[in-house]
């Protein structure tokens, strides 16, 4: 497994960013591969491929300033109307660099984004069943 990723240098300051806000755990910047205008990245400075690794304060962390920054872009330029958080854990579920980060992506109409996927209809008792299986694994978690 290599460690490095470019958020590692961009955190560490070793590579550009086009940075909007900062803290002591996280820092959000301007992705260079854009859904839409104003597309941000949220990342914690300490290094974490994907969630197991992450301190779950710095988790809720990224959450809270991505919730802050939700509201910043609709009072800024890109001017908004929506917002929506993405985060994917694992390569299955789309991550491409392997240090977590939270997607906040504005949201305009007709903007050409979204998500594309054809929901099911399980039975209750299908859903009840997984849901004992969940309940289950968290509490072997502790």
């Amino acid at each position: 497994m290599n460690p490095y990723t470019i958020f590692a240098d961009i955190v560490a300051g070793r590579a550009p960013a086009s940075k909007v806000y900062e803290d002591d755990d996280v820092l959000a910047f301007l992705d260079i591969r854009p859904m839409t205008p104003g597309h941000l990245l949220v990342v914690p400075k300490v290094a974490a491929r994907d969630l197991s690794e992450l301190d779950p304060e710095v988790g809720g962390k990224l959450f809270k300033v991505a919730q802050l920054l939700a509201g910043a872009l609709r009072d800024s330029e890109v001017g908004c109307d929506g917002v929506n958080f993405f985060l994917a854990d694992g390569a299955l579920a789309g991550q491409e660099v392997f240090h977590v980060h939270l997607h906040v992506i504005p949201r305009t109409a007709g903007d050409g984004f979204g998500l594309r996927g054809r929901p099911t209809s399980p039975h209750r008792v299908d859903l009840d069943y997984l849901a004992g299986s969940i309940r289950g694994a968290l509490d072997r978690r502790g």
